[in-house]
């Protein structure tokens, strides 16, 4: 972290906590019901929903052609809570390989029962997926197309002992 003024940096976010954020008894309800669904590019369905389904064990609910490019797939996996990933392929496009980039997403981060999380960490040691444990409740790693992903056995609304919600 070269040439980082941290304590600026520091002081910036102290700024914004203090300006924007209001104690949980002061803030309003959110105007949103929950996260709909997620949309991810990918390049190959079946190798997705091995990947999804089989390793991670998130049913998939849907498949349906995308109404925005004729031959591309649209479909959905199911992670809880009436929550959803979404994939789309794109035959034919070259869309590249996955990049983290300004405005990009850096990683999805999925709560998991502390008892799935165990097992889905043998999953992943059996497919043979590179992974990083982190803080003992974290696991990171990146789907085949190399989208980062997060199993966290937090519960909703906590991270690494803080309430964030």
């Amino acid at each position: 972290m070269a040439d980082l003024d941290l304590e600026r940096i520091s002081a910036e976010r102290d700024r914004i906590r203090d300006t924007y954020l209001a104690p949980a008894s002061d803030r309003p309800a959110s105007s949103a019901r929950g996260l709909h669904h997620v949309a991810i590019v990918c390049t190959d369905v079946e190798r997705t929903v091995r990947f999804y389904q089989g390793i991670l064990e998130f049913p998939l609910t849907e498949i349906f052609e995308n109404r925005d490019y004729a031959g591309s797939n649209h479909f959905f996996f199911d992670i809880g809570n009436g929550n959803l990933i979404a994939f789309f392929d794109f035959p034919g496009l070259d869309v590249g390989a996955y990049a983290e980039v300004l405005g990009g997403l850096h990683h999805l981060a999925i709560s998991v029962e502390p008892e799935r999380w165990e097992r889905l960490r043998a999953n992943l040691d059996e497919a043979g997926v590179e992974y990083v444990l982190e803080s003992g409740t974290s696991i990171y790693f990146r789907d085949p197309d190399g989208t980062r992903l997060e199993l966290i056995a937090d519960p909703l609304g906590a991270m690494y002992g803080t309430e964030v919600l």
